[in-house]
């Protein structure tokens, strides 16, 4: 591939990160787009509508049965009795019908029907219950986070005493509520996070930033808690997004820098140390169990891509030098369980991170980096379909550049580099080569074997060997001589001195 070819790459408008509704706050592709208030109004007007609807359709339903049973009973009074009651058993089922949909709406029928979902679902966790080992190391965890938890509200006094009794309180009704969606834990967590700000606020009267720094607090000992509970739940395919996204990363293990246009050379020793960082930290970001320390992860992988383009280019990096990068990253790491991760943080999140500031940015940026790697095709690659498919299939791999390809500008090194790539890969065309010709010959020897046995059998039978029996052993010319023993003895050679 020609580096001097023009290439469309990868560019993002930074319009298109932000909430498609015009608040000015970062989107996200998990919420269609819309930064997380938005998304939480939409979703609300969405849900009041369905549940409109569904009243409408069974009061209408009801109005007719009523209807029908009306008109029935009216032209049923000359019929018999058998046949009444028949039709007013058949009525009775009907109206026991709508009144089930009713009942549907309301919030005990609700709690009801999904008494028998959270019993399979514990029956399923207890099935799949993690070893004593990582039970202890959750609670070790679990118990430092609430001691220090508890130092810090000290601080904050009467405030911090309401704080803990709204966490407590909070903590016990979200065990009350297994039975729930993850989604509708989620909106009882952002619900709990938006009361929480603003009773400080109005409450309390607490100064921005010290609002700001107790939510975090706050998230940290609830998320704690609840990670085992809302983390990957198994009423949710995150699962089966995270094995499907691995799998694609692996297919895609054949993408090179170039066909990206990431401007960075990891032939420079301090940015191959800073892109080995960097996919270390989006690594890491799995081993988390609070959504904000996740985020941390992603920012930190995030400074180190620009510090590494930075270095590269020697002039600051900017936006459109980052997210290819960053899709290199994601590739060259293939960090585990990401979409669940990703969803974790979504819906957990302090909202407030994830609408403004670097964190947000940066996780956005992840997010667009995740479905471009879901869509990638070879128009994106700028890249023949032909090739793409064989890329993808592993039938072969992309041809390295020649040496009167590159720019004036690119080290010896890398040139070097793409001479050794381009022998090891004709030794393996020629090796193959070799196994192809070496498995003919066996083929040829295995052939020539069996037709010379054929052979042989042939000529044995039609030329049968004759065995005959053994004859008596000739007996020796002097074994009946008896005056063996009156021989003189042999002649010895004489030395004579001359």
């Amino acid at each position: 591939m020609n580096l001097k070819s023009e290439r469309r790459g990868i560019h993002v408008d930074q319009s298109e990160l932000l909430c498609k509704k015009g608040c000015g706050y970062y989107g996200n592709p998990a919420w269609q787009g819309f930064c997380s208030k938005c998304w939480r109004e939409e979703y609300h007007k969405a849900r009041q509508k369905q549940i409109q609807e569904d009243w409408e359709l069974a009061e209408r339903l009801q109005r007719e049965e009523e209807e029908a049973y009306a008109s029935s009973q009216s032209t049923q009074g000359a019929q018999s009795l058998t046949f009444s009651k028949f039709e007013e058993k058949k009525t009775n089922e009907k109206t026991r019908k709508v009144t089930t949909v009713k009942k549907f709406f309301t919030a005990s029928s609700r709690a009801g029907a999904k008494k028998a979902l959270a019993g399979k679902l514990k029956e399923i966790q207890e099935a799949k219950a993690p070893s004593p080992s990582i039970h202890r190391q959750a609670s070790i965890e679990t118990d430092r986070v609430s001691k220090e938890f508890i130092e810090f509200i000290r601080t904050y006094q009467k405030p911090g005493q309401d704080i803990y009794k709204q966490c407590k309180l909070f903590l016990d009704t979200m065990s009350h509520k297994r039975d729930l969606s993850i989604e509708e834990q989620s909106e009882c967590a952002q619900d709990f996070y938006q009361n929480v700000a603003d009773r400080l606020q109005t409450r309390w009267k607490v100064p921005p930033e010290k609002v700001e720094k107790a939510m975090d607090e706050v998230e940290k000992y609830i998320m704690t808690r609840q990670y085992k509970y809302v983390f990957c739940p198994e009423t949710t395919d995150d699962e089966k997004k995270d094995l499907a996204v691995q799998k694609r990363i692996r297919a895609l293990h054949w993408v090179t820098p170039q066909m990206l246009c990431v401007p960075v050379s990891e032939e420079i020793p301090e940015v191959s140390d800073m892109v080995v960082k960097a996919i270390t930290d989006i690594i890491e970001m799995d081993s988390k169990r609070v959504p904000r320390d996740k985020l941390a992860c992603i920012t930190k992988c995030s400074k180190h891509i620009f510090n590494a383009i930075k270095i590269t280019k020697n002039e600051p990096a900017s936006a459109d030098d980052f997210l290819p990068t960053l899709i290199y990253i994601v590739l060259k790491g293939n960090p585990p369980r990401l979409q669940s991760n990703i969803q974790y943080i979504t819906r957990f999140c302090n909202p407030s991170r994830l609408m403004t500031g670097e964190d947000g940015y940066y996780f956005t940026n992840l997010c667009c980096a995740v479905a471009f790697i879901e869509k990638l095709d070879a128009q994106s690659l700028n890249l023949s379909q032909e090739d793409f498919d064989r890329f993808m299939t592993g039938q072969t791999s992309p041809k390295k550049q020649e040496s009167d390809s590159f720019s004036p500008d690119v080290c010896l090194g890398v040139k070097q580099m793409c001479k050794s790539l381009d022998l090891l890969s004709q030794l393996n065309e020629r090796q193959e080569r070799i196994v192809s010709e070496a498995k003919k010959l066996e083929k040829d020897l295995i052939d020539w074997t069996d037709g010379i046995t054929k052979e042989v059998e042939d000529i044995v039978e039609k030329y049968p060997l004759e065995i005959k029996p053994k004859s008596q052993a000739l007996a020796a010319i002097d074994s009946e001589n008896v005056e063996n023993d009156k021989l003189p003895p042999p002649l010895q050679p004489q030395v004579y001195a001359g």
